[in-house]
Order: structure tokens, then C-alpha cells, then sequence
């Protein structure tokens, strides 16, 4: 008789939102997790909760905060003396707000009577697992225990990538350490122009770094429509940033007191110097270790878990979602997967629209998008219509003193189906959700346009975008 029905190996968006699912149908459910806080405890949610979405945007609130206080506030006519940044107490808020979200999840397994199984997960059968707890306190490992189970989700995650050519040094850092400077570098480069190098370089540029953004790649934001990418571009350039594209790094050398990094740029070898070098070049799936050979788990080249349409791997009883699996690697996919995963081991039929997953850049203002860009579309050779409204002639965003971006919808030619949505401004990561359902349930430009927003509203940017599809945008 199986010890548990469902046992999902990895705490994170993916697996625990799978657990808490599975529990709901019903199913006797375990979840093993590995992550320790840095007391050395226990700690669920993964690397979303614990050192990457959460603390990534409770510094960039603190920091946005900073920011406008510093430049935008006098036009509000709010004068402040004396202001001033304490680096401990923003790390002491950003812990707070992990600790909180994190206890809140093992509150949640109580609530569902999943039970917790504190170590690492390795599969030694296709319905077995073997869990090695964390060491006790007093240094003394605990004996591993193996269950048996009908059917395993593994949801283990990905870990930052750190080519071999970079050095190791305290002062050549991935996204975790990024996420903890006790004080501000004076000089920061940053290998990788992606959303994580973007979003912790705003961060640090705000606090008074000054930040080089090194891109191999001649495009910015290759994979983001690029109207919107210049834009992006421009604005991130006048907050303070050096965005150094088609720079091919050469070398990276720490001394002492700092790090020398050489790259190679269209007019030649540039040298550059800085306090701290944050290495954002990707992410890796955490795939070893799991068993996988053990049981003949079928993976890629890079370490993917191969899965079909329903994430079901070659093993009929295992499967496997978020970070581990092909597609993009976002926190809010890999819980609709865990979802989804649990549904079907229930009996039921549910189904991921992997064309309507939104992508957010959390930099200030956001960028937001769903669907396809205006390149895809030209090199499919899909005849489109396109409408843009700029924020500049949004009453709200006046009101709030920021106009910077715009909402651009792209619709086919021929039927108006929505195909893709751009937003670049204020609060595009909560405009973006009406783009996702809109696309949903099929809509077309004309469905948006002829659904009432409110006014005075951000969102009405996006009723007159989908207006300006057919050339009839009222404010602009």
C-alpha cells in the first residue's frame, strides 16, 4: 500500500502550489522541500519567495520609493530634508516580507494536511522516493526514509548560471547575492541584459550605483517588441544606466579592492573597473540529483525533463512542471502546471494556454507583454493591424506625474483576434491581466474597444490602443 498518493519533490511556486491542489481533490499528499533560510531553517516557497521574486520586488518598491522622493516629489510640492537610505533596514524589510510569505505557505499545508518532508527528494523507483533530511543542530545527519507513492511531481526549480570562465570571488556575485549588498556599490556591472539583470540593476542605479549593463547580443531585449524595447532603452539610459550591447566579454579579474573586466566592442578592446560584477547570464534546471538516471528519467542536453502537452514524462507515473520542463521559466507557469498536474491525476481534463502567459520586466516604469511581437509576426508573414496609445495622452497618467510609455495591441487583419499586447508604464504588470483574459477566451481589438473603462484610469490606455487598431483613438 503506497504511503501517500501524490508526492511532489520541490516547495516552490510550482510544487507547492501542486500540493495544495492535489490536497483539495482529495488526494493524500507529501511535498519534500530542501531550502533552508539563512538561520539554517527550513523554508518553502523556493527561489520565487526566498531570493528572487519577492525580495527582488519588495528592494524595488523600497527603492522606487527612494527614487521618487528624490527627483519627483518636489513637483508634488513635497519638500524633504536630509533624505537618506538605510541599506539594513531595507534588507531587514525585505527579510520580513519573505519570512511572512514563507510561513504562510507551511500554514497552508497545515491547513490542507500535506504533510512536509524537510530534505532532499531522489526517485529510486518510478512510484518510490527516497527523502535525506537536513543535518540536526547538532551536526549529526538523519537517517534518509523511502515512500511509496502513486504518482510524483517534480517541480525542483533552477539555480543561476555561472559560466566557468568567471572567477570566483566575493565580489562577483549571481542574483542571490545581489539581492543582499550591505551597502551600495559605487560602480556595478552587470553581465546579462535579461529581466533579472534589468530589474536588480534599477535597484542599485537608484541607490546611486553607477551600473553597466554588459549585452552580448546587438539587440536589446532581443524577444520583446521592439518599439517597446527601444523606449525601455532610452528610459533605463536616462536613470543612469550604461547599456553596453554586442559586448563580447574577454576577461574578468578580481583584486582586492576591485574587479577588472575586459570586453571586446565594435572599435575594439574596452576596459572597465568596478566594486561589483553581477552575473545574470540565465538559469539552470535543477535536474541532478533526482534520481533521474536511476529510474531512466529522460532529459535533454541541457537537463530539461522531457514531458509531453500534460506534463507526463516517459515514466507514466512521474511528472514534472515549471523550471525543470521546457518553456519560459516564470513562477505564475509553473503553478498552472502544478494546477493542471493535479487536476489530471484526479480524474479531471484541465489545460494550460501556454500562448496567453504574460511576461513582466518589474523595472520603473514596467514593461508587460502577451502574445506575439510585431517581428513574429512579420517573419510568419501574418498580416496584422496594429494600434498605439502613448501614455502622454493619458489624463490619469498625467494626474500621477509619470506619462513615460505606451499600450500597443497587434489584431489580424482579417478577423481582429488579438494576437499580442505591449504595455510600457506605470503599473503595466496589473494592465497586463486584461490583455491575458482578453486573449483567453479569443477577443478581438473590436471586443476591447467597445468594453467601458473607467475614467480617469491607466487602463483606459489600453481601450484607446485597441481603438487605435482601426485609426479611431479619441485622445490621440
Amino acid at each position: 500500500m503506497a504511503d501517500f498518493d501524490v508526492i511532489v519533490i520541490g516547495g516552490g511556486p510550482g510544487g507547492y502550489v501542486a500540493a495544495i491542489r492535489c490536497a483539495q481533490l482529495g488526494l493524500k499528499t507529501a511535498c519534500i522541500d530542501d531550502r533552508v533560510d539563512e538561520k539554517g531553517e527550513p523554508s518553502l516557497g523556493g527561489v520565487c519567495l526566498n531570493v528572487g521574486c519577492i525580495p527582488s520586488k519588495a528592494l524595488l518598491d523600497t527603492t522606487h520609493h527612494y527614487h521618487r522622493a528624490q527627483h519627483e516629489f518636489a513637483g508634488h510640492g513635497i519638500n524633504i530634508n536630509g533624505l537618506e537610505i538605510d541599506i539594513a533596514t531595507m534588507m531587514a524589510r525585505k527579510k520580513k516580507v519573505v519570512k511572512t510569505l514563507t510561513d504562510g505557505i507551511a500554514m497552508l499545508f497545515v491547513k490542507h494536511k500535506i504533510t512536509w518532508l524537510k530534505g532532499r527528494g531522489e526517485l529510486v523507483g518510478e512510484n518510490r522516493v527516497r527523502v535525506s533530511p537536513h543535518n540536526d543542530n547538532k551536526g549529526n545527519d538523519n537517517e534518509s526514509h523511502e515512500y511509496q507513492t502513486n504518482y510524483i511531481i517534480i517541480a525542483t526549480g533552477s539555480s543561476p548560471v555561472m559560466p566557468d570562465a568567471i572567477p570566483k570571488d566575493e565580489k562577483i556575485v549571481d542574483s542571490t547575492g545581489a539581492l543582499a549588498f550591505e551597502s551600495v556599490p559605487k560602480r556595478l556591472a552587470i553581465i546579462g541584459g535579461g529581466v533579472i539583470g534589468l530589474e536588480l540593476g534599477s535597484v542599485w542605479t537608484r541607490l546611486g550605483a553607477k551600473t553597466s549593463i554588459i549585452v552580448r547580443g546587438t539587440q536589446f531585449l532581443k524577444n520583446v517588441d521592439q518599439q517597446i524595447a527601444k523606449a525601455v532603452q532610452q528610459d533605463l539610459e536616462k536613470q543612469g544606466m550604461n547599456i553596453l550591447l554586442g559586448a563580447k566579454l574577454v576577461s574578468i579579474k578580481p583584486s582586492k579592492k576591485n574587479v577588472t573586466i575586459i570586453y571586446a566592442a565594435d572599435d575594439g578592446e574596452k576596459k572597465l573597473v568596478v566594486d561589483k560584477v553581477l552575473v545574470a547570464t540565465g538559469r539552470t534546471p535543477n535536474t541532478e540529483g533526482i534520481g533521474a538516471d536511476i529510474v531512466g528519467l529522460t532529459r535533454d542536453a541541457r537537463g530539461f525533463i522531457e514531458v509531453d502537452a500534460e506534463c507526463r514524462s516517459n515514466l507514466p507515473n512521474v511528472f514534472a512542471i515549471g523550471d525543470v520542463v521546457r518553456g519560459p521559466m516564470l513562477a505564475h507557469k509553473a503553478s498552472e502546471e502544478g494546477v493542471a498536474v493535479a487536476e489530471r491525476i484526479a480524474g479531471q481534463q484541465p489545460e494550460v494556454n501556454y500562448a496567453v502567459i504574460p511576461s513582466v520586466v518589474y523595472t520603473w516604469p514596467e514593461l508587460a507583454w502577451v502574445g506575439l511581437t510585431a517581428e513574429q509576426l512579420h517573419s510568419t508573414g501574418t498580416r496584422f493591424k496594429s494600434g498605439v496609445f502613448p501614455f502622454t495622452a493619458s489624463g490619469r497618467a498625467h494626474a500621477s506625474g509619470d506619462t513615460r510609455g505606451m499600450v500597443k495591441i497587434l489584431s489580424d487583419a482579417s478577423t481582429d483576434q488579438i494576437l499580442g499586447v505591449h504595455i510600457y508604464g506605470s503599473n503595466a504588470s496589473e494592465l497586463i491581466s486584461e490583455a491575458v483574459v482578453a486573449m483567453e477566451y479569443s477577443a478581438s481589438a473590436e471586443d476591447l474597444a467597445r468594453t467601458v473603462h473607467a475614467h480617469p484610469t491607466l487602463s483606459e490606455a489600453v481601450h484607446e490602443a485597441a481603438l487605435a487598431v482601426d485609426g479611431r483613438a479619441l485622445h490621440f
